[in-house]
C-alpha cells in the first residue's frame, strides 16, 4: 500500500453551521502545486490540532498530550501517522508505534486525533494513494499556471513569428482608404 507525505496545510476551525476542517497538501508540493485532502473533523479536534502547532505555555495536559506521554512512559514512540483509508465523508487513520523491543504496531485512530497528536510528536503523516484517489481536491493552481503558461508559449510563438511586413500590410491598407 503505497503512501504519500503529507503536510498540514491550514486547519480551519468552525463553529455553528461551518464546518471545521484539516487540509492536507502533499509534502513534495512545489510552488503551490500538490493535491490537497481536505478532512472535516469537529471544532474541538480542530482546536486541539491547532494548540499542538503552536506552543502554549503551560497548562494542564489535553487528552493528546496524556497519549503522547504514555507512549513515551511506556517506551514506545509514535513513528507517523497514517490515513489509511476513507468511506463517504469518514476517513480512518492508524498510528504507527514502535514499542521498546522495537516491534512496530498499529493502533486505529481517528484522523483528527491522529493529526493532533502528530503535531505534538513532530512526526510525519502519510496518506494511502487510495485516499488520495477518492478524496483529494484536483489541482487547481497547477491547472491554472500550466494554461498561462500555454499562453505565454502560443503568444511567444505569435510574436515570434511576426515580421516587419506583417506591420506594412496593415500600414498599407490603412493608406489604401
Amino acid at each position: 500500500m503505497p503512501l504519500k507525505r503529507m503536510d498540514i496545510s491550514s486547519v480551519v476551525v468552525g463553529g455553528g453551521p461551518v464546518a471545521s476542517l484539516v487540509i492536507l497538501r502533499t509534502h513534495d508540493s512545489r510552488d503551490g502545486e500538490g493535491l490537497e485532502l481536505p478532512i472535516r473533523i469537529g471544532s474541538v479536534e480542530a482546536t486541539a490540532i491547532s494548540m499542538g502547532v503552536r506552543e502554549r505555555p503551560g497548562g494542564r495536559p489535553m487528552t493528546h498530550d496524556l497519549l503522547a506521554s504514555t507512549i513515551s512512559i511506556l517506551g514506545g514512540t509514535l513513528s507517523s501517522v497514517r490515513i489509511m483509508a476513507v468511506q463517504g465523508t469518514t476517513f480512518f487513520a492508524q498510528l504507527e508505534l514502535v514499542r521498546a523491543d522495537g516491534e512496530r504496531v498499529y493502533v486505529d485512530a481517528r484522523p483528527s486525533d491522529a493529526l493532533a497528536l502528530a503535531v505534538r510528536e513532530d512526526v510525519p503523516v502519510y496518506a494511502e494513494d487510495s485516499v488520495l484517489e477518492t478524496a483529494a481536491l484536483p489541482d487547481f493552481r497547477g491547472v491554472e499556471r500550466r494554461e498561462e503558461e500555454h499562453e505565454l508559449e502560443e503568444f511567444h510563438a505569435f510574436v515570434e513569428g511576426l515580421s516587419p511586413e506583417d506591420f506594412n500590410v496593415a500600414h498599407d491598407e490603412k493608406d489604401e482608404e
